[in-house]
């Protein structure tokens, strides 16, 4: 599928050049709006008007959401007043609140002038719910049903209001507003008359979110539940909006970037890779960098401090790194091994202490099979192969059991700290990778020079 979408934009693109407008338009009909938005990216800044103008209205206007937002910024100043309502006209509201949340304010103030009142109020009522909340990501675009209707007058208000909006394959039954019931379009469609009242088939047993409900909790739901689309509702349960499946999946992929970036030791970034600058990519960087290094003071202290030691017995330094690697990377294994079941609402504090015991085993285990094969590598490899008679048996010894422990404490700490963090109310990926190997590194020189003193006698 990668192969063909590129044959077909180098075609697309070489058509743009030869201005065979007719043609590309015919093609672009047949794509899908995010392939479109893809070609955009490829596509030089001052041809990508030319370009969308191409569209039809209602293409063009699944096509811009597609778009990132440097491109929908250039698309609404180049367009006139006309051009810019009849995209605003067609957008879903939840679409329109998350443009005007990103353009600039001059930006704004243009597209909320173009927007009719009805859209103006929909979009301040989402913007004024919190950020990553279930009221921020909803849309008040849905088909509300009343328990009286029958089937056949359910199925005549969809047709005629389902036009313009998102979903209607599944829709809710109000009566004052509140949230009393839900139906799906199957279900009236298999209904066995068309008098039979909405209320004797819907479903009342029914899971929703409030409107400050966290979006990661949003999209747990969708996931456990296999949702279409989820309620939300006010604090007297009254329906306001609702969440659809593609909206739950754009904060799913954000969430999962976020934790991975945070895991890696940046702060989160609201672009693209490419999209993003130079600077942008050192402001998210350095400051991780500069407080690791800083931490990094408390190594160097340890290894200054049994200064003495390692001039005993010079054969300790060459296993240090080894040591501290390996220390991080079993300490990173448990982390993202917790945090992943943490987002996946398979973990809570009070499973803190099967948590301990379950890495504990595993770091046994882990911590004799390492110090095995260490054992035998240093032996072999070490002293045997390169001739190094300052490896002693006792150093040997050592470097093994000092390595076993320090795989036991790392898994134990990149188990549990990332339980803790959840339970201070934050976020547990930033006791993932960076933080527990700073930890890890300190306590695996001070566990290897105290099995050094202890056994060597330095």
């Amino acid at each position: 599928m990668a192969e063909r979408f590129e044959i077909m934009q180098k075609a697309l693109l070489k058509m743009l050049e030869e201005k065979k407008y007719l043609t590309l338009r015919d093609l672009l009909v047949t794509m899908n709006p995010s392939d479109i938005a893809g070609l955009f990216e490829e596509v030089e800044e001052e041809r990508i008007p030319l370009m969308f103008r191409l569209l039809p209205k209602e293409l063009a206007a699944e096509t811009f959401v597609e778009m990132d937002t440097d491109a929908q910024e250039l698309l609404i100043r180049s367009f006139s007043d006309n051009e810019l309502k009849e995209i605003v006209d067609e957008l879903y509201v939840d679409d329109a609140a998350a443009l005007v949340e990103e353009m600039p304010a001059n930006v704004v103030k243009r597209i909320l002038k173009q927007a009719d009142p009805e859209m103006r109020r929909s979009i301040n009522q989402i913007l004024r719910y919190p950020d990553n909340s279930a009221g921020s990501m909803m849309t008040t675009e849905y088909v509300a049903l009343r328990p009286q209707m029958t089937v056949e007058e359910a199925i005549l208000r969809i047709r005629r209001q389902g036009v313009d909006k998102e979903t209607i394959y599944t829709c809710y039954v109000t009566e004052g507003r509140k949230l009393i019931g839900l139906v799906t379009v199957k279900d009236l469609l298999l209904a066995e008359q068309d008098d039979t009242p909405v209320q004797d088939i819907m479903l009342t047993n029914l899971i929703s979110v409030t409107t400050h409900t966290d979006q990661e909790e949003v999209v747990r739901m969708f996931s456990k539940y296999n949702f279409l689309a989820l309620p939300v509702v006010d604090g007297e349960n009254r329906l306001v909006g609702i969440v659809t499946f593609d909206d739950a999946m754009d904060v799913m992929e954000d969430e999962a970037t976020e934790d991975i970036e945070i895991m890696g030791g940046m702060l989160p970034s609201e672009k693209t890779y490419l999209r993003s600058s130079v600077f942008e990519l050192f402001k998210n960087r350095i400051p991780w960098l500069m407080l690791l290094m800083v931490s990094a003071t408390f190594t160097g202290l340890i290894i200054n401090a049994f200064e003495g030691a390692l001039a005993a017995q010079v054969a300790l330094t060459a296993f240090i790194p080894m040591l501290m690697g390996t220390g991080g990377n079993s300490g990173s294994q448990s982390s993202v091994t917790v945090i992943r079941a943490l987002s996946l609402d398979e973990l809570e504090l009070a499973d803190i202490w099967r948590v301990i015991w379950k890495e504990l085993r595993t770091s046994i285990l882990c911590g004799i099979a390492l110090a095995v094969v260490c054992f035998g590598k240093i032996w072999l490899v070490d002293r045997l192969l390169m001739g190094n008679e300052d490896i002693t048996l006792m150093i040997n010894l050592v470097v093994c059991l000092a390595l076993a422990a320090t795989v036991i404490f790392a898994k134990v700490v990149g188990g549990t700290l990332p339980l803790i963090a959840k339970a201070l109310k934050l976020d547990p990926a930033v006791m993932a990778s960076p933080f527990i190997t700073t930890i890890v590194d300190a306590v695996s020189l001070l566990l290897y020079f105290l099995f050094a003193s202890s056994l060597l006698g330095i």
